[in-house]
């Protein structure tokens, strides 16, 4: 299991026993980390993903807390973290999107429009450096629909939109554990937009099928060790 996750689960099972409840406040990082066993920065990476997803509310200068959320939704929050180690179809459609997407994109880099194209800039400006979980799931899929949509073809938007779902958490759970992962997102959308606004079809296609394989290739790894560490 990675280290992230392993912390992860860590603090989860001292919600889930009760130990720490709806606004409870956490122990100080150096004791947390000694009492679990982890290093301090993994309970930190830990927390930074907890709090993304709102189960954590870190207050600057007070400490962490956990949320006030019912739990139910507490625990389906926390659900969301395993729920595709579980099932590796999620791998197949990746390889699917790997083939899809850098066509739509090199198609989009010879037709989409100069005004389609600003909108995508303006997607990926709208994205703030502190954006929620919700607000990062939503760029990323309005962003890839953006290209899809602005291949012309109806028929392979409607494919890879319906790709898109499957392949969500994935990408936002490799975004939330794996450091430096946003921001090469980020680079990498935007490596896209110039290709496309450069009308470079081949680059266009080189930077998408970049951009997918780091994610198929962050699951597999992920998956993986998830296996190992069953065995």
């Amino acid at each position: 299991m990675p280290v992230t996750d392993e912390a992860i689960e860590k603090i989860k099972a001292m919600i889930v026993s009760g130990e720490l409840g709806p606004g409870s406040r956490l122990p100080k990082e150096a004791d947390l980390a000694e009492r679990l066993g982890l290093s301090r920065n993994s309970l930190r990476e830990a927390v930074k993903a907890l709090s993304l997803i709102r189960v954590l509310d870190v207050r600057q200068g007070d400490g962490t807390y956990v949320t006030s959320l019912e739990p139910n939704l507490l625990l389906e929050s926390l659900g969301f973290v395993v729920d595709f180690h579980q099932d590796d179809t999620v791998l197949e459609f990746l390889e699917v999107r790997r083939i899809l997407e850098p066509a739509a994109s090199a198609m989009a880099a010879r037709v989409m429009s100069d005004d389609d194209i600003s909108g995508l800039r303006q997607v990926l400006d709208s994205l703030r450096e502190d954006a929620t979980l919700q607000q990062l799931i939503e760029n990323d899929l309005e962003f890839h629909r953006r290209i899809a949509a602005g291949s012309g073809n109806s028929v392979l938007c409607s494919l890879i939109d319906g790709l898109s779902g499957p392949t969500a958490r994935a990408r936002i759970w490799r975004g939330l554990t794996e450091e430096g992962a946003v921001a090469r997102t980020r680079q990498q959308h935007r490596a896209i937009v110039d290709a496309i606004a450069g009308r470079t079809p081949d680059l266009a296609h080189a930077w998408a099928t970049i951009h997918v394989s780091g994610v198929e290739h962050w699951l597999r790894g992920t998956l993986g060790a998830a296996g190992s560490s069953l065995g």
